[in-house]
């Protein structure tokens, strides 16, 4: 099989080329990536000479190119998004520009490659399109029925695309997908995401800034789990389905702010409270229950705090890596590698 992998530059798509290549030796890809800010080619370094991996720098917005490349493929895994929300509410036109609009462009272009509809899409969206939920009442957690009720830019926009991917389904008989993953940590994640920006300011001696009262609660799944889970649905899943995978591991910001600074042998003074985030939700957390018993699926690699000690660790053992991300040089390895 041959996957066109979108966005596979950034940091849950770096780590899904590395599962494939791994877990599934005859598999083939193709990333496309746009190599926008959080696009970083230093991701794939060590397996960008791999026989069975071949990059494309394009954008899912360039119909002829992506008509192109559908008529390669077997399958597409679409994990090409705006992803941080904070950006979304000071911007959102690039967020429904690669979101809502990119998506529709990839199905146009596969559904003209593929009228007998032979290829599988897999759209790989997030638990924000449910909004929030209650934090007393620990039972309820989002799952594939749960009404959509985004709180963000980010969140409609992915709303937008979870509707307009399953829309090509009913409307053409699509072979469509959808996965709603929990928060993911894990390596190559751009330190603008709480955790490799906690872990990388206390390194520098910055303390962290947490929002509001520390009470938001979120189900943290490592990337590894993550991308095991959307190779068991484009192998298992069926059409015309979502399935929502998470890690069974909440956990509230003040909490994960205290493992980190335990990690790291760093005390409360380091803590900095900030105004909190415009629309913040208060809660997420899903039931993986159809993935386990539909398609044999759990998550492994999840646990805590041993996932968590292990991120923390990956982060201080690639100083480079991060440093060259938060003073923008890794855009030198773009231009030296792709002329941009």
């Amino acid at each position: 099989m041959k996957l066109l992998l979108t966005g596979g530059s950034g940091f849950i798509g770096s780590n899904f080329v590395r599962v494939v290549l791994r877990d599934h030796p005859e598999y083939e890809i193709l990333n496309v990536d746009a190599l926008t800010y959080s696009g970083n080619p230093e991701n794939l370094a060590d397996v960008e000479d791999h026989p069975n991996y071949e990059f494309v720098h394009g954008n899912i917005l360039d119909m002829e190119l992506m008509s192109e490349l559908m008529q390669r493929v077997d399958a597409v895994v679409h994990m090409a998004a705006e992803s941080h929300v904070d950006r979304s509410i000071i911007d959102a036109r690039p967020f429904v520009e690669t979101n809502v609009l990119g998506t529709q462009t990839l199905l146009d272009a596969l559904r003209k490659s593929d009228p007998d509809n032979t290829k599988t899409f897999i759209h790989v969206s997030t638990d924000e399109v449910f909004g929030d939920l209650p934090l007393d009442d620990k039972d309820l957690k989002f799952h594939e029925d749960t009404p959509f009720a985004p709180s963000s830019p980010y969140s409609s926009s992915k709303a937008g695309s979870d509707l307009v991917a399953m829309a090509y389904h009913h409307t053409f008989g699509m072979d469509v997908r959808i996965t709603n993953c929990s928060n993911n940590f894990g390596a190559y994640q751009f330190p603008e995401k709480v955790i490799p920006l906690f872990v990388t300011n206390l390194i520098e001696g910055k303390k962290v800034p947490l929002y509001g009262d520390g009470q938001n609660v979120r189900d943290w799944l490592h990337v590894e789990d993550h991308n095991e889970a959307v190779m068991t649905v484009l192998e298992k899943g069926k059409a015309g389905e979502r399935y929502c995978i998470g890690g069974n591991n909440e956990r509230n910001n003040l909490e994960l702010t205290h493992s980190i600074l335990e990690i790291m042998g760093k005390g409360e003074e380091m803590i900095e409270r900030v105004t909190d985030r415009l629309g913040h939700d208060r809660r997420y957390a899903i039931d993986a229950t159809k993935l386990k018993t539909q398609l044999g699926w759990e998550p492994t690699r999840s646990a805590w705090p041993q996932a968590l000690e292990a991120t923390v660790k990956w982060y201080v053992d690639n100083e480079s890596w991060w440093r060259n991300v938060k003073s923008g040089a890794y855009r030198e390895y773009y231009a030296k590698q792709y002329g941009g």
